[in-house]
């Protein structure tokens, strides 16, 4: 029972004194989990010097699935590997199949029923905060498995990727911070309109001589791997590409092959759309689409993933069509940064996402995050929106720009998801 019993942590919240008539209420208390504001749809208050606080909001925010038998007044409530059965006037729990004792017993009051913070804190490991000048609930989750992609590119001797990932100077190794992390994106290919695959391009992307070395250090620490083709439409030649036949079948033909070394493919196409208007812009959109599928349906006969690095559904650049995409993607990192202000707003930061998931499942999507951009704090903000929509992860840009401060916030509240396990891997 420790941070995988955050999930249930919402679940055992049903725990409830029964509400006095005395009972102290307040309207200005709030509540926020990881930084995030929870909407209640009633006031918390204070009985006893105990601050409770209604429980469906906050299992709604938590992404937890509650079910209530009237007939036998029994609650289940079920998250990810955990479930959790109470009943209605009974101390007894049931967590996983373990007994467990509750001060109070679940109470129902006017079809709502509260939770003793003190409870929620000491059971479930969770940090809760009472600021008593602010009266603000502050509830700090444990962190939450997902995955984490760290662009991988080329820096200087300040900014390398692999020093900051191995906290080591190549070509030495150690775990360093690679618990952290679940895959590698390798900032190393591009595209001419042509179609010919670059590793040495105008844009910066160059894949290094010794590449092969720091593949093999990925998979040494299981971290998964994939080839990023990045082009950007500044001189229209990603259009050019794209309103050619024959360059969109050389390019899909040249990534597959240089693919086999990888697990996929992140294919990062920026700038589409941004002046299109009407017709012009469904054929951007279409143009791009008939690409990412038949890429897909190459990289699926070699057994390899597809990954899609879009701009937000709410920027500038409106030629991607996120349902249609979403369809033939793996995954889709959305791009939820560039709104001119740092940090990133948080504000258009969810709006993205809630944009992103109108139209692709939250199981398919990243949350991407600039790191430029960016403090540890806000980092830990942007990781908590991911998690509040329960996101399949979230995605760094990039490797080499993460301070010690924000290597920290990132371990705070994210828990890398590990895809593979590899017996040879590499150790200190």
């Amino acid at each position: 029972m420790n941070r995988l019993i955050c999930l249930l942590s919402i679940l055992l919240l049903l725990v409830l004194p029964i509400l006095p008539a005395q009972a102290q209420t307040s309207d200005e208390i709030k509540v926020f989990i990881n930084e995030q504001p929870v909407n209640l749809d009633e006031s918390p208050f204070v009985q006893d010097n105990r601050t409770l606080v209604p429980f469906r909001p906050l299992a709604e925010a938590m992404q937890v699935n509650v079910a209530y038998q009237s007939s036998t007044q029994r609650i289940l409530a079920q998250g990810s590997n955990n479930t959790v059965t109470l009943t209605v006037g009974d101390q007894g729990a049931n967590v996983n199949g373990e007994k467990i004792l509750l001060d109070v017993a679940p109470q129902i009051i006017n079809g709502r029923t509260f939770i003793p913070l003190r409870f929620f804190s000491e059971v479930f490991g969770c940090q809760v905060q009472w600021i008593s000048e602010t009266r603000l609930i502050k509830i700090t989750l444990p962190p939450q498995e997902m995955e984490v992609i760290g662009f991988y590119a080329l820096g200087d001797m300040q900014t390398s990727s692999w020093t900051n990932l191995f906290t080591t100077s190549y070509p030495e190794t150690s775990k360093g911070n690679t618990e952290n992390i679940t895959g590698l994106a390798f900032g190393w290919y591009s595209l001419d309109q042509e179609g010919n695959l670059l590793t040495d391009s105008k844009t910066g992307w160059q894949r290094p001589d010794d590449y092969e070395a720091v593949l093999e250090a990925a998979k040494g620490y299981q971290m998964t791997t994939e080839m990023v083709v990045h082009m950007i439409d500044g001189d229209s030649s990603l259009t050019n590409l794209l309103n050619s036949q024959l360059a969109m079948e050389r390019a899909i033909a040249n990534i597959a092959k240089e693919a086999s070394l990888y697990r996929g493919v992140n294919l990062d196409f920026e700038g589409l759309g941004w002046q299109d208007k009407g017709e012009q812009l469904v054929k951007t959109r279409d143009s791009f689409t008939y690409f990412v599928e038949m890429l897909s349906k190459q990289l699926k006969k070699e057994g390899l993933e597809l990954t899609l690095s879009l701009h937000a559904p709410n920027s500038a650049y409106q030629g991607y069509d996120y349902k249609s995409l979403g369809s033939f993607a793996d995954r889709i990192i959305i791009m939820a940064y560039d709104y001119g202000v740092k940090p990133e707003p948080d504000a258009m930061v969810s709006q993205a996402v809630q944009g992103a998931m109108i139209n692709v499942p939250a199981n398919k999507l990243l949350l991407g995050i600039s790191l430029p951009s960016e403090n540890p704090a806000s980092l830990k903000s942007k990781i908590n929106i991911a998690r509040m929509y329960n996101l399949k992860g979230i995605a760094l840009w990039r490797l080499g720009l993460l301070s010690n401060d924000m290597w920290s916030s990132l371990e705070a509240s994210a828990q890398a998801k590990k895809l593979f396990n590899n017996e040879n891997s590499a150790r200190d």
